[in-house]
């Protein structure tokens, strides 16, 4: 081994990387969403004609990315969280603080799934992504409660002793404000039937992750099916509004 090689870079490691994960897909061409170009800033769009130009004797792939976790043909909510949600420990956390504290299932169930938009999909309006990934599954409150936290957790309510947190100062700065379109969704959630139910999952978030807390998913999984509708056919190859989510996840370099 030659001690004084040059070191690589990070655009010549990340092009090596590339080139060793396209070799996984053998025959195929995965692509990228324009949304995948959009977070880093490009508005862009992978041309078809223009990528079998570049692979010549390929075709697109239009299933499973060999690169990823396998799912199971039917896969279940479990089955998502170990193979395909990028995080679980705040999630897992969250549950675990409101179980503890002896929440009824729903809530308990709302807490395990609030951020799901996060851990699965994307940052922005999480709450609503996610209340749209579950609604077929769940009860309607818990899917109410998931959406609505998005904007309860931006507005103190001391009645139960629920402060703005500290770290979203640390993460948005203190000149930060929630957006009119949060500020009128608050207003509505203030006066609803189901307010506490969603105001229980930013009271049982947790915002100062513990990287060495003892969690498991294991611990649900009797809540998960007494109160998540896993359809029989497997989740996302069913014929809910949102299934199409969950296919995209399972599936997310499909070409069409």
């Amino acid at each position: 081994m030659n001690e004084h090689a040059r070191p690589h870079t990070v655009s010549e490691r990340a092009d090596e990387l590339e080139e060793e994960m396209m070799h996984q897909l053998a025959d195929k061409i995965a692509t990228r969403s324009t949304l995948f170009y959009l977070g880093d800033g490009t508005v862009a769009y992978d041309s078809g004609e223009a990528l079998l130009a570049v692979n010549p004797g390929k075709h697109f792939l239009m299933g499973a990315d060999p690169r990823l976790p396998k799912m199971p043909a039917k896969p279940t909510l479990i089955d998502f969280f170990k193979a395909r949600f990028a995080t679980t420990a705040h999630l897992l956390q969250s549950a675990t603080h409101a179980l503890k504290g002896g929440q009824p299932e729903k809530v308990v169930l709302a807490c395990l799934l609030h951020d799901i938009g996060v851990a699965s999909f994307i940052r922005c309006d999480h709450g609503y992504w996610g209340a749209q990934m579950i609604e077929p599954y769940v009860d309607e409150e818990v899917a109410w409660a998931v959406r609505m936290h998005q904007a309860l957790r931006f507005f103190p309510d001391p009645s139960v002793g629920y402060e703005y947190p500290e770290m979203y100062r640390k993460l948005f700065g203190d000149d930060y404000k929630p957006e009119p379109y949060i500020v009128a969704e608050y207003e509505r959630a203030r006066n609803h039937k189901w307010y506490m139910t969603s105001r229980l999952i930013t009271m049982n978030d947790i915002y100062s992750f513990d990287p060495n807390a003892k969690v498991n998913l294991d611990d649900f999984a009797d809540i998960i099916g007494r109160n998540f509708r896993q359809p029989k056919e497997g989740l996302g190859l069913d014929n809910s509004p949102s299934a199409h989510m969950w296919r995209t996840l399972m599936w997310p370099t499909r070409f069409l």
